[in-house]
């Protein structure tokens, strides 16, 4: 077990923003909610894998909806400007609603995906919770949605589930039909609670973790995060050193032209168009969105897919989500490659272009 530092905790988010791809909620509201339970005095634990008892349960809980611009004021209907709101995240009422459900405590949290916020929900339950987080999650990236995880590809039930609103609303879903259902269901809950609901799921054993999940995870995106920092304000450094330290490539260097997008049915969707710079100055890139970047092109032909990661950071290294950007903002788009689970052929029937509703096979990008 180690204690994580603040400088760690502020890379590890860094780190998981940039393998967000663009998803995985807001890095602010992650790196505020941390440094509150800091000054509160709460602390965080991190554990191996192997040292999460086999007999022990672990849950996994976090955020579900569209990220929301952090520049703009929340476009809150009017219906629920009036309704009481939680002092806390709802994944936290979330997963005491499945302890108490399951009368049992959890021995510890896994995060859902690699996401600014949604690790740091992770995290701030645990803190919480004085629970220790598991240096493993379910997707090794952000994902778009629920049966996008290894937890799916190993035949682990999402249920029993807990799904919490932020108007302080519980719901326990005792059996759902699978992942797919849990999905619409969620989404749809969601849309009613402003865009936004909180959810505790998958509570299994230490053993069946263990064998559905991609171990080290966290430690990858804490070495991602300071790798950023250390390129000290040098988006060109950053994006350099983290492709080569990763087995990936820059992509692509640009400014935005053009990004149409819109929130549909609990997700942003729509793409970005860049005009090249520097070495890239006579070319042109597109990507697809849906919540993460899902396929980009260059001039027109297709240059990277999922389930491999397109990430962006910009000429000041800083991280970027989408849609949290505007018309002119230049950054690197870098490639890595996907966790090895979904390049398999059970993998890419999952999270794949293909089941993505995109008209492709999978093609490692070129490195």
């Amino acid at each position: 077990m180690i204690r994580l530092t603040n400088q760690q905790i502020s890379d590890l988010l860094h780190g998981c923003t940039v393998l967000g791809t663009g998803g995985g909620g807001s890095l602010e509201k992650g790196l505020a909610l941390l440094n509150r339970d800091l000054e509160a005095g709460k602390s965080f634990k991190m554990i191996s894998l192997s040292e999460l008892p086999d007999d022990e349960y672990i849950a996994t809980p976090y955020a579900c909806g569209a990220p929301k611009e952090d520049s703009a004021e929340s476009k809150t209907a009017s219906r629920f400007r009036d309704l009481p709101r939680l002092d806390d995240s709802a994944a936290v009422l979330a997963f005491k609603r499945l302890e108490a459900y399951m009368r049992r405590k959890f021995h510890a949290v896994s995060s859902t995906e690699l996401g600014g916020e949604n690790t740091a929900e992770a995290l701030h339950i645990a803190a919480m919770l004085n629970l220790p987080i598991v240096d493993a999650d379910p997707a090794g990236r952000a994902v778009p949605e629920l049966q996008h995880s290894t937890y799916f590809l190993e035949g682990m039930p999402i249920y029993p589930l807990s799904v919490a609103t932020n108007f302080g609303e519980p719901i326990i879903f005792e059996r759902v039909c699978d992942d797919f259902r849990a999905e619409e269901i969620i989404r749809v809950i969601a849309v009613a609670s402003d865009n936004e609901v909180g959810v505790a799921d998958h509570p299994m054993s230490g053993k069946q973790y263990k064998r559905s999940t991609i171990p080290g995870m966290l430690s990858y995106a804490l070495d991602v995060g300071k790798t950023l920092r250390l390129s000290e304000g040098d988006g060109k450094l950053a994006a350099n050193d983290i492709a080569a330290k990763y087995d990936g490539k820059v992509l692509f260097h640009g400014e935005v032209i053009d990004m149409p997008w819109k929130t549909a049915g609990g997700f942003n969707v729509g793409e970005i168009n860049y005009k090249g710079l520097d070495e890239f100055s006579s070319d042109t890139y597109r990507i697809l969105i849906k919540n993460e970047n899902m396929v980009g092109y260059r001039n027109d032909k297709t240059d990277i897919m999922i389930p491999d990661l397109i990430c962006m950071i910009g000429e000041d290294s800083g991280v970027i989500t989408t849609p949290n950007f505007g018309i002119g903002k230049r950054m690197f788009i870098i490639g890595l490659p996907a966790p090895k689970v979904w390049t398999t052929e059970k993998g890419l029937k999952v999270f794949g272009p293909e089941p993505l509703g995109f008209d492709m096979e999978y093609v490692p990008f070129e490195r």
